[in-house]
């Protein structure tokens, strides 16, 4: 396994803002370089800090309403690609894809909103498909990603950043990758129960 890697681009796409700003500003202060959509990029803005759209590095806008945003093989490519695979790396040259180190996520409140008696209709719009698929492709590749997959992993990041900087240890990312799946095992299972429950 790979050791210590270097946060140098994040992508940020939560549905939850708060909590997000000591992570922010730690981030900025250690030079990464922030990546996210739509109210997620405002909000970074909104607090003085420059963010790429994923639109412009995708060249695709977001669409459906928003229910395709970040599912673009730029986007994907940059989290998944192995960077000490040597076809990987002529791939991600080959077709301009942006190495993606640290994704950060807050998944649509799927539990909260069958909690307070929203009809079907909007049940079915809190099914977070982009954040679940971002979470699962940054922790099968946690031997060169960071994935913190709910707000309340945030301060456990930030610990991270204060005590070693922009820089992980494998046995960091393997233990963010092990509570995404945690938090992605959940969310399908509540998902699941809705659905027989209908």
């Amino acid at each position: 396994m790979a050791g210590t890697k270097q946060i140098k681009t994040a992508l940020i796409s939560v549905f939850h803002k708060d909590g997000l700003e000591d992570l922010l500003k730690k981030l900025n202060a250690e030079g990464v370089k922030f990546l996210s959509t739509g109210g997620t990029q405002e909000f970074i803005e909104s607090l003085g800090y420059e963010c790429e759209k994923v639109e412009d590095v995708t060249s695709y806008p977001s669409i459906l309403g928003g229910r395709v945003k970040t599912l673009h093989p730029k986007v994907f490519g940059g989290i998944l690609a192995r960077r000490d695979n040597e076809g990987d790396q002529k791939q991600m040259a080959e077709y301009d894809i942006p190495a993606i180190d640290l994704v950060i996520v807050d998944l649509y409140p799927f539990e909260q909103t069958v909690a307070s008696g929203a009809s079907p209709e909007d049940i079915i719009e809190k099914i977070d498909i982009g954040g679940i698929s971002l979470i699962r492709a940054g922790a099968k590749n946690f031997k060169d990603v960071v994935i913190i997959p709910s707000k309340a992993e945030y301060p456990v990041l930030l610990q991270v950043l204060n005590t070693k900087g922009a820089q992980t240890d494998v046995e960091d990312r393997k233990m963010f990758a092990e509570r995404a799946f945690g938090v992605s095992s959940h969310y399908d299972t509540a998902i699941h129960s809705w659905f027989v429950a209908e």
